[in-house]
């Protein structure tokens, strides 16, 4: 079986810039292109998994959101695709949800697709939802603390005893021992 690391992106590669639709605002957090690139070499296949509600508030565009995630993959410079599957969740809070986290839909779609052993795959993000869909796809949960939020304050964080890190890179650096 193999293993994967679902990572949310703002806040987690690139900075949080609410609604960012332009990708000249993509700045990648430091460490990151570098964690990315262990994080392959040790095996882990990636998947970007993204709450884009701007989209549904009809704030941006999807085509917004694709231009700031193809910049994301420019500056990381880890060749493209970098990642196996990318799900940008349009849903607004409010509105029925198929992707959008803590939904576990896309994690559990892409175990099934790509034979992914849960016990060794991981969803790393910023945020409640990162954890909580994490949580309801049951698998590894790290979270980071380059977003909006110090995750050390959620609930589920010492609920589930989820280890949190400075950033990707510190958590990446975990993953080779």
């Amino acid at each position: 079986m193999n293993k994967a690391l679902f990572l949310d992106r703002d806040g987690t590669l690139i900075l949080d810039k609410v609604y960012l639709a332009d990708p000249a605002g993509v700045e990648l957090i430091p460490g990151t292109a570098d964690a990315l690139r262990l994080a392959r070499s040790l095996g882990y296949q990636l998947f970007l998994f993204t709450n884009q509600s701007g989209i549904g508030r009809g704030y941006h565009t999807l085509d917004a959101t694709l231009r700031v995630n193809a910049r994301m993959e420019q500056l990381l410079g880890l060749g493209s695709p970098l990642f196996v599957g990318v799900c940008i969740a349009p849903e607004a809070p409010g509105l029925p949800m198929a992707y959008r986290k803590p939904s576990p839909r896309f994690i559990l779609e892409q175990i099934a697709a790509h034979n992914l052993d849960p016990a060794q795959s991981w969803m790393v993000g910023d945020s409640a939802t990162d954890i909580g869909a994490g949580l309801a796809a049951k698998v590894n949960v790290a979270a980071v603390c380059t977003g909006n939020i110090d995750p050390r304050t959620l609930p589920d964080v010492a609920a589930h005893s989820i280890p949190v890190y400075p950033s990707v890179a510190e958590f990446v650096a975990t993953l080779k021992s």
